[in-house]
């Protein structure tokens, strides 16, 4: 299973430090990818809606997030926005936001940008 999930907003957003993060249960060991499952499980991303809700009026400094899921033939691309609800995606956001890692951008000089 592939996750790819970016944050867009916030109170302090940075448009260089949105860029989606990647996390891959094959690069985990047995007790983190059995805890990534399992939260993708209880989150049922498969069966979310993919289109995010409205964002409330005065909601500028809220967080939008994206994940994309592959898992074997399924793929899906959800997005939400803050606050969120739903207390098993809200739990799958912050393993994401603690654990997801840039995608190595060293071959496309990702660290060497202009700014």
């Amino acid at each position: 299973m592939r996750i790819e999930f970016s944050v867009e907003g916030g109170l302090a957003y940075f448009p260089g430090l949105s860029k989606p993060r990647v996390i891959d249960s094959a690069q985990l060991g047995g007790d983190a990818a059995k805890e990534l499952g399992q939260l993708v499980k209880a989150a049922r991303l498969f069966q979310q809606p993919a289109a995010r809700r409205a964002v409330a009026k005065g909601a500028a400094d809220y967080r939008q997030y994206t994940i994309t899921i592959v898992d074997g033939q399924r793929r899906r691309t959800i997005h939400l926005s803050e606050p969120i609800a739903d207390t098993h995606l809200q739990a799958l956001v912050d393993y994401l936001r603690a654990n997801a890692n840039p995608p190595d951008n060293s071959q496309a000089g990702g660290a060497g940008e202009a700014r």
